[in-house]
């Protein structure tokens, strides 16, 4: 698979990205420093090779990039909103020039097909777009005062410093969903990428340099700190950093939660999922299968919105398990970078272990594999990082079943009545998003009814996986609860002040009390 041809056209993106075995792993946004730690080396799960290393920052490299985005965000703040969107779209105008390059790199680092690479860039120049609207939108409310001659509202600004803490399937988009709304809001960010996926975070700040710098930005207002969890601790337990908005699993994110609540700051948290679909007997089941087949597999299932749960009405279950089969039996599977194939790798190792160990789990607790899973070898597969999609046959209530596995395991069972499948499907700790597949408007409305989806994303007769940039993204449960991108997330990278005006020459008190000297 390390073809000569790949390898080349890999090179001619690395160049056109600013990309080589020296990069630095800290930058204010503007200049880069030399920093002070480890190198820490980027493999390919494509094809295992070494892509590019990068130093790492240190404690000392840490404070410093705090100290510049501290002094950045004191002028940033009084830039008007408009014209920080005017930045904005700018960058996005560049991620238009760099898309093709941007979307390789993010394929072969992380190992998501092209067409999904390509198409998570897309989500950066989307949010940019938003983004730059949203600066002539950051609305506050008037309200009545009980006072007369008083008026009173309220209005929005800046916290400050964003840590963005982002995850490996989606290197570069999650930061763009912060970043692009926290800057035309006022902020600045510092971002700490996964140290799975460097590179993207390195190409996206080498991407926006040359619009920071002509635009005149202060130096800080998009910094990058590479490294390990401890650069990720020193964010989170920093009381200059008064939000952090974090991607990653439920373990993470409960161990940030605790950090950040400790210093009374704020967090944004988008953690794991356990998403299902469920199809009804009242299904177009040429739809639920495309869904299906598409949320369980896509992104080899390292998406958070991946469909890790088939709930199927017993009517049509012995249907449903025969198309899965014949469209599993359809997959292809190997370099992410060849369009032709459906499925890429696994992002290291490690992700391989966890796939088989679920397998084994499943076996173990009863489970019937329908479609048998395991991992590929030789020499095209040299990563040791490909794995067959698999399904299994369970019961809901099996512990493996309750947990998130980073990888293509589906699992199947049957369900009688809507009501016993929405149970079923909030039967679960997390709670992202969710499914049905049905013609019934009556279970449609319940399925998205108080009663109905507990989950942050309800969707009818489309798949778990995806989200559109208009809409705020997150969930509930173990999920964490933040919401990203679209709506009214902004607020989320702001502090809200309640103003009352008195234009009179008396000075009444609020509920009638007298309080005369």
């Amino acid at each position: 698979m390390a073809t000569k041809n790949l390898r080349n056209d890999m090179e001619a993106v690395l160049k056109a990205l600013q990309i080589n075995d020296i990069n630095d792993g800290i930058s204010t946004g503007v200049n880069n420093w030399k920093p002070a730690g480890a190198r820490l080396e980027s493999y390919s799960p494509v094809d295992g090779e070494l892509i590019a290393s990068v130093v790492q920052a240190s404690k000392d490299d840490y404070e410093k990039v705090i100290r510049q985005a501290q002094q950045a965000f004191l002028e940033w703040r009084n830039v008007p909103a408009p014209k920080r969107g005017e930045l904005v779209r700018q960058m996005g105008n560049k991620l238009r020039e760099m898309k093709e390059p941007l979307g390789k790199l993010v394929s072969y680092e992380m190992g998501k097909s092209l067409q999904e690479g390509l198409g998570e860039v897309q989500e950066m120049i989307d949010i940019c777009d938003f983004a730059v609207g949203l600066s002539r939108q950051l609305y506050g409310l008037t309200m009545h005062s009980e006072r007369p001659g008083h008026r009173m509202y309220e209005q929005w600004h800046p916290l400050g410093v964003v840590g963005i803490i982002s995850a490996f399937n989606f290197p570069v988009a999650v930061w763009s969903w912060n970043s692009m709304i926290a800057w035309v809001c006022g902020d600045v960010c510092i971002w700490k990428p996964s140290e799975k996926t460097p590179l993207s975070a390195i190409a996206c700040q080498n991407i926006i340099q040359d619009v920071l710098r002509d635009f005149g930005a202060p130096e800080g207002l998009s910094c990058l700190v590479i490294g390990d969890a401890k650069v990720g601790e020193l964010m989170t337990n920093d009381t200059r950093v008064p939000l952090i908005s974090a991607t990653g699993s439920t373990r993470m994110g409960k161990a940030v939660g605790t950090a950040v609540a400790q210093r009374l700051g704020r967090s944004l948290l988008e953690l794991g999922g356990n998403n299902a679909i469920i199809i009804s007997e009242h299904a177009d089941l040429d739809l639920a299968i495309i869904g299906s087949v598409f949320g369980a597999v896509g992104t080899a299932g390292q998406r958070c919105t991946t469909t890790r749960r088939l709930i199927i009405h017993r009517s049509k279950y012995e249907e449903m398990k025969q198309r899965l089969v014949k469209a599993y039996g359809q997959l292809r599977i190997g370099n992410p970078l060849d369009e032709s194939n459906h499925v890429g790798p696994l992002i290291d190792t490690h992700a391989v272990q966890a796939y088989l160990n679920a397998i084994a789990a499943v076996k173990e607790e009863g489970g019937k594999m329908l479609v048998d899973g395991g991992a590929f070898s030789g020499s095209d597969y040299a990563s040791g990082c490909y794995v067959k999609p698999c399904i299994a046959e369970v019961q809901s209530h099996f512990k493996i079943v309750q947990h998130e596995t980073f990888a293509p395991i589906l699992y199947i069972m049957p369900y009688d009545t809507i009501d016993e499948a929405i149970a079923m499907q909030n039967n679960v700790p997390q709670g992202l998003s969710s499914a049905i597949f049905s013609l019934n408007i009556r279970e449609t409305e319940a399925f998205l009814s108080a009663a109905g989806s507990d989950c942050g994303i309800a969707n009818v007769n489309i798949g778990t996986s995806g989200a559109e940039i208009g809409g705020a993204f997150g969930g509930e449960k173990e999920t964490g609860g933040g919401r990203e991108s679209g709506s009214d997330s902004w607020k989320a990278y702001m502090r809200r002040q309640t103003n009352t005006i008195n234009y009179t020459t008396k000075l009444p008190l609020a509920q009638g009390i007298k309080f005369d000297l």
